[in-house]
């Protein structure tokens, strides 16, 4: 059974939005895992043997036990209701209290497709008196984490200290050369150089080195200030 599941629309995506905090977590002793929709194909200068390995190599730096792919349409991700009754399924089966998935706004159908699954099939993984496969389960939480096609400015709930993790979540990144090897124009920042300089935005907004944003569509409860004071 898993503590926390990553949903990904497409591979490479968990680790551009959330890398460090699920190296992080893994570090702290949680079961995290990650279900990718789609296999990500067709793209440029990929296939669905260069993505494989890549995905393979990405998750054996993140340390993570349990990844899968759902085998959903790329491109053409929808939010239907065979796709939900297959994702509300995998709930029932890992059974994660906490689920991350992409920040609900987005320039990319696939993803915003892909938060609308999310939050529907967590609602049919708890029905009783269904044809689901497995037992009714209702993960306690969703949280979104950004990996976006906006110029959009993050107003996160909460902000995760990645400074000891930025480094692996840049090999993480890389192991995807199809994807953004020839990314930027000649003297242009590359796409690393980017989500570097927003990491380290994000781990100036509270006082550390590299940062990631995740939101929240409902209030955080906490039961002590210690890790706020």
């Amino acid at each position: 059974m898993l503590d926390v599941l990553v949903v990904a629309p497409h591979p490479d995506d968990a680790e551009l939005g959330l890398a460090g905090t699920m190296m992080k977590l893994v570090d702290e002793g949680y079961q995290v895992g990650v279900l990718d929709l789609t296999n990500g194909e067709p793209t440029p200068r990929g296939s669905l043997e260069i993505r494989a390995r890549e995905t393979a190599a990405a998750t054996k730096i993140l340390g993570i036990e349990w990844r899968e792919n759902l085998g959903l349409p790329n491109r053409s991700l929808e939010a239907s209701l065979e796709a939900r009754r297959r994702l509300a399924e995998v709930f029932r089966r890992v059974r994660p209290q906490v689920l991350f998935a992409p920040y609900w706004e987005d320039a990319h159908p696939d993803h915003v497709a892909a938060t609308q699954l999310v939050e529907a099939a967590r609602f049919w993984s708890k029905l009783s008196k269904s044809d689901l496969a497995g037992e009714p389960f209702h993960p306690q939480r969703i949280l979104y984490y950004y990996c976006v096609h906006l110029r959009h400015l993050a107003q996160p709930a909460v902000v995760v200290d990645i400074s000891a993790y930025w480094e692996r979540k840049r090999a993480a990144i890389a192991c995807y050369e199809s994807q953004f090897a020839a990314s930027g124009d000649e003297g242009s920042p590359t796409l690393v150089d980017q989500l570097r300089d927003q990491a380290a935005y994000w781990g100036w907004s509270i006082g550390a080195a590299y940062g990631e944003p995740i939101a929240s569509r409902e209030a955080i409860g906490v039961t002590t200030l210690r890790g706020v004071i």
